[in-house]
């Protein structure tokens, strides 16, 4: 068994320390070319009377200047990278301490006509997305979303494998999420792919070797210029030329320049994930085929994404006015870094969606692989064709502390129904969400908080958390009714796990009584499989005429006038209730 905290603690010290050393390097770089600068500035100005020699001692002291600008560069981001392997690092100790809830809820994922999403706690504050997010792009907060509301028994053990392959790799996941976290993205990839897909040409195919040509002929003027062959100025002539043919197309490369500018950080992005997945090495089905899909080109998609990238940077230099007038005079480099963006969309606009998707693939299942990697201890559910449904041992809800989380036994077979009861506050709706949890988890493909865990896969719907809407003029009950409904219309079509959590509570207590008995009756009756929470004992009487119906409960006892749960699921019929005591207890009647 990994010990998870002692890796994030080494490794955060291994990355603060590199990080120091990186910064070190960086000083010393900013002091060699502030030394550079001083000299050729120097030199320069004692043969500025010989201009051919002080042109030269600028040229190459600007070289070095950017050499050593590049060399800054470089290790700039390096130790960028460094500091987010240090953050994520820091982020995992704070989480394992419990302190997670200042992170996304997910909220903008809850959905309250989905199967399971509004009950269970999936999202919102202190919600399993939020304890299991470690996404750093929208499009891969989404992709984790998504697994989590998909309600998919198919294909299990693949998302099994591929969940606990990236698991064993706990440095390529901080590698991938480094790397994606060190840009912010503004652009959503649905807008890129759009414009991509809707792009309208506008150059014309002599735009392939026109500046080349015209390259060609500003370094043989300029050249003849140097060396007094021809009047320096015309070079300044050859210059507005070129400036007179760039401006032809100024107006749609504007346009073009401002599209890019917004998708050119992503693309960055993207190209150095895309290299990250080409150059990782898998053995499961599932991480093959993803890795796959990126690699169906000639070309790797890194390549392809750093070619356009490279590109979209040169273009940007068309904001710098120095590199706008020179370049497109002598080298009408807009025409240049246009017709290559246009052509890299004529090749391969169609596939980015394709790229774009296994990036957000990986950006989730990491976090899957990294809950993994925190939770040594859970199991991954034995999937089986038949039987029992779920046969657990230890059974526990996984957002509870360890230390003080009571753990169940829990065997329930396929159409059977459980009624359980139980006093306030005795751990009944924590139990029903943890079964839910459990049911989810698998079907996801992530190991489940259990000693151990035999499954046979099944979809779930719930109705635990029904409110009345003011806006769509519905009260409570008919809220419930229509959640109801929307479960007996769901099982006719395919098999599911039913989870109910005191229904009926918008009416009067024989009226629930008996409409809930008859709902109940309903679901066996359809060879139903599931587990209702209620503090009506009278449902409990369907076990004594229904067999494929079995009532548990949750204890409470009053000891020297102290209310104690155990937590613990019994096979039976509650007894013991304790609402009038706690009005007492606290005063209130």
């Amino acid at each position: 068994m990994n010990n998870p905290l002692a890796y994030y603690e080494k490794h955060l010290e291994i990355y603060k320390v590199e990080a120091q050393k990186l910064y070190k390097k960086m000083t010393a770089l900013s002091v060699y070319r502030l030394l550079v600068f001083v000299f050729t500035g120097l030199g320069i100005y004692a043969l500025f009377d010989n201009w051919q020699l002080a042109v030269s001692i600028g040229v190459f002291g600007v070289v070095v200047f950017l050499y050593l600008l590049s060399k800054y560069n470089d290790i700039k981001a390096d130790r960028k990278f460094k500091e987010a392997l240090v953050a994520i690092n820091e982020d995992e100790i704070k989480i394992a301490s419990g302190h997670f809830h200042d992170r996304d809820t997910g909220m903008q994922f809850q959905d309250a006509n989905h199967f399971y999403s509004l009950d269970i706690d999936l999202f919102g504050r202190g919600s399993f997305y939020q304890f299991i997010n470690r996404t750093t792009t929208k499009e891969g907060g989404r992709e984790l979303a998504d697994a989590l509301k998909a309600n998919n028994i198919d294909a299990i053990v693949l998302r099994q494998e591929a969940i606990n392959e990236l698991n064993e790799k706990p440095e390529w996941r901080q590698f991938y999420s480094a790397t994606s976290s060190l840009v912010s993205v503004e652009t959503p990839a649905k807008q890129i792919i759009s414009w991509l897909q809707n792009y309208q040409l506008f150059l014309p195919k002599a735009a392939k070797w026109l500046p080349l040509v015209f390259t060609i002929i500003s370094v043989l003027i300029i050249g003849l210029g140097f060396f007094g062959a021809i009047s320096p100025s015309f070079i300044g002539y050859w210059l507005l030329i070129g400036l007179g043919v760039s401006g032809v197309y100024v107006k749609k490369v504007n346009v073009l320049s401002s599209n890019s500018d917004k998708v050119k950080e992503t693309f960055r992005q993207y190209a150095s994930l895309l290299d990250l997945i080409e150059k990782g090495t898998f053995s499961s089905e599932l991480l093959k085929q993803k890795q796959h899909q990126i690699q169906q080109e000639g070309k790797k998609a890194s390549v392809i994404f750093k070619d356009l990238s490279k590109t979209l940077d040169a273009l940007d230099n068309r904001n710098n006015l120095i590199g706008a007038i020179f370049g497109n005079g002598f080298f009408l480099s807009d025409i240049k870094n246009s017709y290559h963006i246009e052509q890299w969309i004529t090749h391969h606009g169609n596939k980015v969606t394709d790229w774009f998707e296994v990036v957000s693939f990986f950006d989730a299942y990491n976090s899957l692989g990294n809950f993994v990697f925190n939770h040594s201890d859970f199991v991954f559910p034995k999937i089986e064709k038949q039987g029992a449904v779920i046969k657990a041992e230890g059974l526990g809800h996984p957002l509870l502390n360890k230390r003080k989380r009571v753990d169940s036994d829990l065997t329930i077979e396929n159409e059977q129904f459980f009624i359980v009861t139980g006093a306030n506050m005795a751990g009944k709706s924590t139990f029903l969400r943890t079964v839910s949890l459990h049911i989810v988890m698998a079907n996801v493909g992530l190991p489940v908080c259990a000693k151990f865990s035999s499954y046979t896969p099944v979809k779930l719907i719930t109705s635990m958390r029904t409110t009345d809407s003011l806006t769509d003029d519905s009260s409570y009950f008919f809220s419930e009714l229509t959640r109801l409904k929307y479960i007996v219309d769901a099982i006719v079509e395919e098999p599911y796990f039913i989870i109910l959590d005191e229904i009926l509570k918008g009416t009067n207590s024989t009226d629930k009584a008996i409409g809930s008995r008859k709902f109940v009756e309903k679901l066996v009756a359809s060879n139903a499989t599931g587990i209702i929470a209620t503090h009506d004992l009278s449902l409990c009487e369907i076990e004594k005429e229904l067999d494929d119906v079995k009532n548990y409960y949750f204890d409470a006892e009053i000891i020297n006038d102290e209310l104690h749960f155990d937590y613990t699921l019994k096979h039976g019929i509650c007894k013991n209730m304790n609402a009038s005591f706690l009005l007492k207890k606290m005063n209130i009647v």
